[in-house]
């Protein structure tokens, strides 16, 4: 009997089973399936999240912003004067307040205090909107001797900002030269009637 030899090319491909082939065609296809909408997905999450992001950073900023002070205080002209036998003027002014900041504010009270000198608000609020002014009535003490120094009178303010919360501003005012040194100087002079 002659012995049969059998040779094997492993460099071709046999017929694949019939019910393999087709599955494997459709596994593959199903995977770039799969991938393509994960890939969309992505992208979509991609998007709105940076739309989201954009958002949240736009609410913080405002948000921010609403809580900024910036203000400036001029005094105005006293409305009416009295001269107490201590060597103490007693002023009604006002301070002129422009809103510097971004938001609009509403000055609750203003008050300051060294020595020879006393000023508060009369409780009167006033809103300003941004880059407007406003004015708020003030008493005022001065003595005479001392009240008018070179350094500026720090002026404390409550200001209710637009998220409602109460927060402390300051201002430097210069009183030298001010209307409110004029209206003092007056009721200083001695009286030539006494």
């Amino acid at each position: 009997m002659a012995a049969e030899h059998v040779v094997i090319d492993l460099d071709e491909h046999g017929p694949e089973p019939a019910g393999r082939s087709g599955s494997t065609h459709g596994n593959i296809a199903n995977k770039r399936k799969i991938l393509l909408s994960l890939v969309a997905a992505f992208a979509i999450g991609v998007v709105l999240g940076g739309i989201g992001v954009g958002e949240l950073r736009d609410s913080r900023a405002q948000r921010e912003q609403s809580t900024v002070v910036s203000l400036v205080a001029l005094p105005e002209s006293g409305f009416s004067g009295g001269f107490n036998s201590r060597g103490t003027v007693l002023l009604n002014g006002q301070l002129t307040l422009i809103n510097t900041g971004p938001a609009p504010i509403t000055i609750r009270a203003a008050q300051a205090e060294r020595p020879g000198v006393q000023v508060r608000s009369m409780g009167q609020a006033r809103q300003v909107r941004p880059g407007g002014t406003g004015q708020i009535p003030v008493e005022l003490q001065l003595e005479c001797a001392t009240a008018f120094e070179l350094e500026p009178l720090s002026v404390r303010f409550s200001v209710e900002t637009e998220d409602k919360r109460l927060r402390e501003a300051r201002y430097p005012v210069a009183l030298v030269g001010s209307a409110w040194q004029e209206d003092a100087q007056r009721l200083c002079e001695p009286r030539l009637d006494s």
